[in-house]
């Protein structure tokens, strides 16, 4: 399933997940391998760091042009159709597609080199506390389009004196070599807007309607209200492709240090979720995604922080439904002034969040972007990389604030930047040190050293735990530790007028790389902050969070 909705009645789509065929570079073995998958899940990779070749083949049955897309290959592909290369991407998190003029009816085969090795040609993916999975991992569809397609639409919802209304951009392709005169249609919540564009020769261009929109009912936590966007294109009086897209009308805003969805304060409570379950790897399933949302809303939350990188876009959808507010994060963790300075790294960077925002402006659920957790921000190269990737944000999207998440205590130079500030805290886990002086002090800096009179959340607080490991002195690694040091520090935080949000690290403890350093602080070479363990299994600290975010409601 590509997404929880059907996104065309006109255009014909067809899924290419099932059986691939499977080559391991260095195995003489060939394989069959479901897609999506991650190969760690095979007896023969279970930690294998290399290039594999995946091959199917596909029956088009009339002469066309098609279309074919990759919802994530981890982490860079090479994509071939009946032998030439097609498309070439980089990055695990984001979609990527390629468009073939004119194939003939028959069979042809899809080709996909993927690697997952580390090196200067990958300024993201690098050694982690989170493991870098090899193979197709999201889903594959192959679509047929006309000369002239939809290549997307953007929905942006504003409201003004009590109204709604909305911005709806409609990107239009043009394949052919000839100019052509286009109609576009757009249909929500029973109004209808139409217009139209001529497009060059191999062109793309654009149509933007400015509609008000009467009974429409707003979107949010407590009512997920959501509307279908139908668009069609029309060429000479015939409806020839379509594009429909689910959206909500909500309005997000920062003022002063307080967060407001529809101009209702909100104070976000939620986990930190890696895609990492013991039996899919990061390809997780529907079904699995549905368990996760299905424990994190028994704990009441109201948010997500998507830790760190674009999620799986079923897993955003699952959120438009469910009313759960989604801190939205670009690919970078961690990364030191020298890990920024790879000559990948800024056009990396770049791409990829062009992608995050491109594919998923729609989500209703997504209330923030976030850039570049726990990197360098303490240095002016590093705050120069800051500033361009906030810019680059805001001259996509002005509708949503933005955020990253440091550990740069007392050192990060970059505070004034973004419109929330957020800082990652483990009192009582690698610092013994009270909870509630350690809070005061870090405020009072962010307020001296340029976040004054800006939100703040506290994007990352927790302790590790074995599942099963129990212990009546509540030791470190305890299930008794990590619930009690949960409870205190949200009793904190939660109580602190200057704090508008807090993210658990983690929901479910996730595999991490045993390349470079993380392994040895890492027992099992697993974070295991999880209140749940990788299989889902509840630690004690489950029913901790369950009674604090109950006691601590989401608006103030």
């Amino acid at each position: 399933m590509i997404r929880l909705f059907d996104t065309h009645r006109i255009r014909s789509v067809r899924e290419l997940d099932g059986m691939w065929d499977f080559k391991m570079e260095g195995f003489d073995k060939s394989y069959r391998m479901p897609v999506p998958s991650c190969w760690e899940q095979h007896p023969d990779f279970l930690s294998h760091r290399g290039k594999g070749t995946y091959t199917r083949s596909v029956y088009i049955e009339q002469e066309g042009n098609i279309r074919i897309e990759f919802k994530g290959v981890s982490h860079t592909a090479d994509m071939y159709f009946d032998g030439e290369k097609i498309a070439h991407h980089y990055n695990a998190f984001t979609p990527f597609s390629a468009v073939v003029k004119n194939v003939s009816s028959g069979s042809h085969e899809i080709k996909v080199e993927v690697d997952n090795t580390f090196g200067e040609h990958s300024a993201l993916h690098i050694p982690n506390d989170y493991y870098t999975y090899g193979g197709i991992t999201r889903p594959v569809s192959l679509e047929l389009v006309p000369d002239v397609y939809i290549k997307n639409v953007h929905f942006t919802p504003c409201m003004s004196d009590g109204k709604w209304s909305a911005k709806i951009e409609v990107s239009v392709c043009n394949l052919s070599d000839e100019p052509v005169n286009a109609e576009i249609r757009s249909t929500l919540g029973g109004c209808a807007m139409s217009g139209s564009v001529k497009l060059e020769g191999g062109s793309e261009s654009a149509v933007v309607f400015e509609q008000e929109f009467d009974g429409v009912k707003p979107w949010s936590c407590a009512e997920p209200n959501l509307y279908m966007l139908n668009t069609v294109l029309s060429v000479n009086g015939g409806e020839t492709d379509d594009l429909i897209e689910r959206v909500g009308f909500r309005t997000v805003e920062v003022r002063d240090t307080k967060i407001y969805l529809n101009g209702s304060e909100m104070y976000l409570k939620g986990f930190n979720r890696h895609e990492d379950y013991a039996v899919d790897g990061c390809a997780v399933t529907l079904q699995h995604m549905v368990q996760d949302m299905d424990m994190m809303q028994d704990m009441n939350v109201n948010a997500v922080r998507t830790c760190h990188y674009p999620n799986d876009e079923r897993f955003l959808d699952l959120c438009d439904e469910r009313g759960i507010m989604v801190w939205e994060e670009n690919h970078a963790r961690g990364l030191l002034l020298k890990d920024m300075q790879n000559p990948n790294f800024e056009q990396q960077c770049e791409k990829k969040k062009k992608e995050m925002i491109e594919n998923h402006y729609n989500h209703p659920s997504i209330v923030i972007w976030g850039i570049l957790n726990e990197c360098a921000a303490e240095t002016e190269e590093g705050r120069r990389m800051y500033a361009k990737q906030y810019e680059q944000i805001r001259s996509m999207d002005t509708s949503r604030p933005t955020t990253s998440a440091t550990c740069r205590h007392f050192t990060d130079i970059c505070l004034d930047l973004p419109d929330v500030v957020s800082f990652n805290m483990y009192s009582g886990w690698y610092k013994d040190c009270p909870i509630d002086e350690r809070n005061d002090q870090e405020i009072e800096w962010i307020k001296k050293s340029g976040g004054d009179n800006k939100p703040i959340i506290v994007s990352e607080l927790g302790a590790a735990a074995i599942y099963g490991y129990r212990d009546r002195s509540r030791c470190k690694w305890s299930e008794e530790r990590q619930a009690d040091l949960i409870r205190d520090t949200l009793e904190v935080y939660m109580n602190d007028d200057r704090i508008t949000g807090v993210f658990i690290w983690q929901f479910a403890d996730c595999r991490v790389t045993e390349e470079g350093e993380w392994f040895a602080t890492r027992a099992r070479c697993h974070n295991n902050k999880g209140v749940v363990d990788e299989y889902r299994r509840p630690k004690m600290a489950y029913d901790t969070v369950k009674e604090m975010f109950k006691k601590y409601g989401g608006v103030r």
